[in-house]
C-alpha cells in the first residue's frame, strides 16, 4: 500500500495503473483509497493538489469545479480570496486547454462573486478581469475566442465598472488592432470592438474606438479587417450618430464599396440599411442611392445578390417619421374599415389615430409595429399639412351633409367665403371648418363647346394631381346626382389632361377663386391611391388612351428615388433570377409591405403590376411570402385597394398549395376584419375548404383553423355563426388528433357564448350539442361533452339558469355511462365547477337534490379515481394537467 500511495502522488501513470517494482504484476488502487485521501482534505487543500498535478485532466477539473468550491466556503471571505488567488496560479497553466476550460467559467464566477460575496468588491477587478484581458493576445486560437466570449458575457450582464472598460479594456483592443499586430490577432479584435460599441455606448466609442476603426477601414494589406469593418459599419454608425457618420465615416464606406475584394462590397451591401438609417434624407437621397446603385450593378454576382436582397430594406428608411399619418380607424355600426385621415364620407363615429408602423420593421419583419410615433420632423415640409385631418374631433353626420351641398340653383360666383380671422380660436379646428368649400353646379355640355383661348381664364390650369384630389373628395358622396354630374366633368377634364388639353382649367376656375380650407389640409399625399390610375375609367375605357410613355409616368412617385424603384420593380424580371439569383422573386416578395408603407398607399399603382406578378408567381415560396404577409398590406393599403387589389389575390391563395394556404389561414381574422360586412360574408361559404387539406396528415392545418374560427366569431352576426360555423365546429371536434379536438372544445364554448343572446339560436344548438356528444356512440365524445360543460361554467359563456335548463340534466346522465374515464370528468366538473357556484349549493335550486345524488352515486363507484375526484377536491386550478392528461391519453 506504501509504493500504491507513492504511486498515486507522483502520477505518473494517467490512467492510475502501475508496476510493482517486486513483480510483473499490475496493481489496480482502488477508488475508495482516493476517496478517502480527498476526504482528509479540506476544499483548498484538494484545489491545491490538483493545481499542482502534472496530469492535464486534472487541471482540467479543477478549472471546472473551482465554482463548486467557491460555494462550499462561501461563508469564509479569506479562504474565498484564496481561491481567487489559486485562479491566477491556474491562468499561468501551460496548456491552451486549461487555460480555455477555466476562461469558460470566469462569467459564472463574476457573477457568483457579486451575487454572493459583496464583501469583496475587488475580487473581479482584481483577480478576474486581468485574465480574461490578458487571454485576448494569448497565443492559442482557442483561448481567445474563449476570452472574447467571456468579454462580451461580462458586458451584457453589466459585471463591469465603466471604469474597468475605459482603463483595462480598451486601451488593450485598441494596441491589438496597431498595424504591427499579429494579423489574426487584430482582425479578431477588431470584431469584438466592433461587437462593443453598442454595449460601451457613444462617449467611449467616438474617443477610443472611432479613430481606429477608420484606420481599420483603409488597411491596404489585410482585407480581413477591411471585411470586418465592412459587416459591422452599421452597428458602428448606429452607436455615433449621424454627425460623426457624415463627417467621418461616409466617406471610409464609399471606400469599402468600391474596394477591390468583392467580400467586403458584399458586407457593405448587407449593411446598406442601418447606414442609411443613420444618415440624414438629404445624404441618403443624394450620396447613398448612387452608391448603392453601384452595388447593384456590381461585377460580382454574390454582390449583387447581397444588394437585391437589401434594396427593400434600404427603400425603407426613406419613409416620412409619419407615413401612416393618413389612416384613421373607424369603428361605425359593428364595422371596422380604414379610411382616410380627413373622413368625407359623412359616416359619424369615433376616429383614432392607427398606430404608426415602422417601414424597416414592416420590410424585414412583416410585422407592423402598435408603436406611436410623433410628427415633428422639421426637414418635412408636408407634416404640418398631414397633422390636418388630426385635429378633428368628430365628422360631419349624415344629416350636416346636407346643409354642405349646393342647392341646384346655387351660383359659385356668389358663394360667400369664410374669413379664418374672424373665426375663434376655438372654433378654428372643428369639424366644420374642416369640411370642404360648396360645390358650384357645372354645365355638362361645356366639354362640347369650343372655347377659343383668348376666353380661358387667366387663372393657372389645375394639373393631373389636383383633379385627382378633386375627385377623391368628391368620391363619398357620388349618390347624389349632382354630385355625379360634377364628377363626370372632372374626370372628362382629368382625361383632358392626360392628351395634354389645356381646357381643365376653364371648368374649374371657380375654384381656384375660393378659399378651400378642406383642400389646405389635406395633401395629396394622404390621399388614397384607388382614384390615381383606376377611379376615373370606371364609366368609361379611359385607360385607351394612354399611350406607352404616359403608363410609364403613372410608375413615377416622388417618395424615394425613381432609379431605386424601378431596381426593385425588375426583381421580378425572369433575366434577374439567371443573372443575380434564383430567389430574387422571394426576397422582392419578403420587402414588399415595407415598400408599400414607405410609398404609401396613393403610391400603389407604382405597385400594383409587381404584386400581381409575385402572387402568380411559379415558385410556391414566393407566393407563400405574399400570402403571410396580406394582412399588412391590407392595413397599409385600406379598404378600397385592398377590395380591388388584394381580395382577388387573397382568393387564389385559398386555393393554392398547403403552403400558401397556411399563410392566409395564420391571419385570416386579421384580414377578414379588414373588409367590409358584405365582402366579409362572403368568406362564409368559404371557409369549409380549409377542412380539405393535400395532405391529411397536417393536423397542425386544422388546429389552425380552430383557433381562427374563435376569432372570427366576432365578426358575424349569431345567425352567421349558427349556420356556418356551428357544422365546421362540431366537424372538428371529432378530428382524429387530440390537440384539434382540444382546441374544437374552446371553440364550442365560445360559440354558445355568441349565441347566448338569441334564445332561440342557443336552444338549437345546445340540442345539438347534447345529441351529437353526450348521446354519441364514442366514449370520447360523452367525454368531450362533459369538457365542455364545465368549459362554458369556467368561461361563464352561458348564464347558469341556460346552463341548468339545457345542459345540467343530460350531464348528470353520465353518472350511469359504462367508461370510466367519462365518470372521471364528471366527477372533476360536478365537484371542481359546479359545486364552487352558490347557485347550485342553494337548497331553493330545484337541481340540488339531483346534483347531490349523483355526486353520492360517483362517490360509491367501483372505479377508485372516480371516487377519488367525486369524494375530495384535489386541487384548487381549473383544468388542471391531471384532468387535461386523463382526458388527452385515452383518446
Amino acid at each position: 500500500m506504501a509504493d500504491l500511495s507513492l504511486l498515486q502522488d507522483s502520477q505518473e501513470d494517467t490512467d492510475g495503473y502501475g508496476y510493482s517494482s517486486e513483480s510483473d504484476a499490475i496493481i489496480i488502487p482502488s477508488a475508495l483509497d482516493f476517496v478517502s485521501q480527498d476526504e482528509m482534505l479540506t476544499p483548498l487543500g484538494r484545489l491545491d493538489k490538483y493545481i499542482n498535478s502534472e496530469n492535464v485532466f486534472n487541471r482540467q477539473m479543477v478549472a471546472r469545479s473551482i465554482l463548486d468550491t467557491l460555494r462550499v466556503i462561501s461563508d469564509d471571505d479569506s479562504e474565498c480570496v484564496c481561491v481567487l488567488e489559486r485562479i491566477e496560479r491556474l491562468a499561468d497553466d501551460s496548456e491552451p486547454t486549461v487555460r480555455a476550460e477555466l476562461m469558460e467559467q470566469i462569467p459564472h464566477i463574476a457573477i457568483f462573486c457579486q451575487e454572493n460575496r459583496p464583501s469583496i468588491p475587488f475580487a473581479f477587478s482584481k483577480y478576474l478581469l486581468p485574465i480574461v484581458v490578458r487571454y485576448l493576445a494569448d497565443q492559442n486560437n482557442l483561448v481567445r475566442k474563449t476570452s472574447q466570449a467571456a468579454l462580451l458575457v461580462l458586458l451584457e450582464q453589466e459585471l463591469m465598472d465603466r471604469g474597468d472598460v475605459e482603463g483595462l479594456v480598451c486601451p488593450v483592443l485598441v494596441d491589438l488592432t496597431a498595424p504591427d499586430s499579429n494579423d489574426d490577432v487584430k482582425t479578431e479584435a477588431m470584431a469584438i470592438i466592433c461587437k462593443m460599441a453598442p454595449m460601451v455606448g457613444k462617449d467611449i466609442t467616438e474617443r477610443l474606438f472611432l479613430p481606429r476603426f477608420c484606420e481599420m477601414c483603409c488597411d491596404c494589406r489585410m482585407f480581413h479587417v477591411r471585411k470586418v469593418c465592412a459587416a459591422n459599419f452599421g452597428d458602428m454608425c448606429s452607436v455615433v450618430g449621424g454627425e460623426a457618420t457624415e463627417e467621418l465615416l461616409l466617406p471610409r464606406f464609399f471606400q469599402l464599396c468600391s474596394d477591390n475584394v468583392w467580400g467586403v462590397r458584399k458586407a457593405c451591401a448587407e449593411c446598406f440599411m442601418s447606414v442609411s438609417s443613420a444618415t440624414s434624407p438629404e445624404v441618403r437621397r443624394s450620396k447613398l442611392s448612387s452608391l448603392f446603385i453601384s452595388l447593384i450593378s456590381d461585377p460580382s454576382r454574390w454582390v449583387r445578390q447581397a444588394a437585391f436582397q437589401s434594396l427593400g430594406q434600404f427603400i425603407s428608411t426613406f419613409a416620412r417619421a409619419c407615413s401612416n399619418a393618413g389612416q384613421y380607424f373607424r369603428d361605425s355600426s359593428g364595422e371596422s374599415d380604414w379610411t382616410h385621415g380627413t373622413n368625407t364620407d359623412g359616416a359619424c363615429g369615433n376616429s383614432a389615430e392607427t398606430p404608426s408602423v415602422s417601414p424597416q420593421e414592416s420590410c424585414v419583419s412583416h410585422n407592423a409595429g402598435c408603436e406611436e410615433q410623433s410628427c415633428d420632423d422639421d426637414d418635412d415640409d408636408d407634416v404640418g399639412e398631414e397633422g390636418g385631418g388630426e385635429q378633428t374631433a368628430e365628422v360631419l353626420s349624415a344629416d350636416d351633409e346636407s346643409e354642405c351641398l349646393p342647392e341646384e340653383t346655387e351660383n359659385p360666383s356668389t358663394s360667400p367665403e369664410p374669413n379664418l380671422q374672424d373665426i375663434p380660436d376655438h372654433e378654428l379646428f372643428n369639424s366644420f371648418h374642416y369640411w370642404r368649400m360648396p360645390i358650384p353646379e357645372l354645365d355638362l355640355n361645356l366639354l362640347e363647346e369650343d372655347i377659343p383661348a383668348s376666353t380661358a381664364p387667366a387663372a393657372p390650369t389645375l394639373d393631373r394631381k389636383h383633379l385627382e384630389e378633386l375627385i377623391e373628395n368628391l368620391e363619398p358622396h357620388i349618390d347624389d346626382p349632382d354630385v355625379k354630374a360634377q364628377v363626370d366633368v372632372l374626370t372628362a377634364a382629368l382625361r383632358a389632361t392626360v392628351l395634354d388639353s389645356g381646357i381643365a382649367g376653364a371648368f374649374l376656375e371657380p375654384w381656384l377663386s375660393q378659399s378651400n380650407p378642406f383642400n389646405s389640409q389635406q395633401p395629396p399625399d394622404l390621399l388614397s391611391a384607388s382614384t390615381q390610375l383606376s377611379r376615373y375609367d370606371e364609366d368609361s375605357d379611359a385607360s385607351d388612351s394612354l399611350n406607352p410613355e404616359d403608363e410609364q409616368k403613372s410608375r413615377h412617385q416622388d417618395v424615394v428615388p425613381q432609379a431605386l424603384l424601378d431596381q426593385y420593380l425588375s426583381m421580378t424580371d425572369p433575366s434577374r433570377a439567371q443573372t443575380v439569383d434564383m430567389e430574387i422573386a422571394k426576397h422582392c416578395a419578403y420587402s414588399l409591405p415595407g415598400v408599400a408603407l414607405t410609398l404609401g398607399r396613393q403610391n400603389w399603382h407604382c405597385l400594383r403590376d409587381t404584386y400581381e406578378t409575385l402572387a402568380s408567381d411559379m415558385q410556391w415560396k414566393v407566393r407563400r411570402t405574399l400570402a403571410f404577409s396580406i394582412h399588412e398590406l391590407a392595413l397599409i393599403l385600406g379598404d378600397h385597394l385592398t377590395a380591388a387589389d388584394l381580395v382577388p389575390v387573397f382568393n387564389s391563395f385559398l386555393k393554392d398549395l398547403d403552403e400558401v394556404r397556411i399563410g392566409v389561414l395564420k391571419h385570416l381574422y386579421d384580414f377578414l376584419k379588414l373588409l367590409h360586412q358584405d365582402t366579409r360574408r362572403k368568406y362564409l361559404y368559404q371557409l369549409q375548404e380549409f377542412l380539405v387539406t393535400d395532405n391529411s396528415r397536417n393536423w397542425r392545418f386544422r388546429s389552425e383553423l380552430a383557433e381562427q374560427l374563435v376569432l372570427l366569431l366576432e365578426l358575424y352576426s349569431p345567425q352567421d355563426v349558427h349556420d356556418y360555423l356551428r357544422p365546421l365546429a362540431f366537424c372538428l371536434c371529432t378530428d382524429r388528433v387530440s390537440s384539434v379536438r382540444w382546441t374544437s372544445y374552446r371553440l364550442v364554448s365560445e360559440i354558445v357564448r355568441k349565441l347566448s343572446t338569441c334564445s332561440a339560436l342557443l336552444g338549437n344548438f345546445l340540442s345539438e350539442l347534447v345529441d351529437k356528444f353526450c348521446h354519441s356512440s364514442k366514449w370520447s365524445g360523452r367525454q368531450a361533452f362533459a369538457f365542455v360543460c364545465q368549459l362554458s361554467i369556467e368561461e361563464e359563456c352561458l348564464t347558469l339558469d341556460q346552463f341548468s335548463e339545457h345542459l345540467l340534466p343530460p350531464l348528470l346522465q353520465l353518472a350511469s355511462d359504462p367508461v370510466p374515464n367519462v365518470r372521471v370528468l364528471l366527477a372533476k366538473t360536478l365537484r371542481q365547477t359546479l359545486l364552487e357556484r352558490e347557485y347550485f349549493l342553494n337548497s331553493a335550486n330545484c337541481h340540488q337534490e339531483a346534483l347531490e345524488h349523483t355526486l353520492v352515486t360517483l362517490q360509491t363507484d367501483v372505479d377508485k379515481d372516480v371516487k377519488y375526484f367525486a369524494s375530495i377536491h384535489p386541487g384548487s386550478n381549473r383544468l388542471n394537467e391531471d384532468a387535461m392528461s386523463t382526458t388527452s391519453s385515452t383518446y
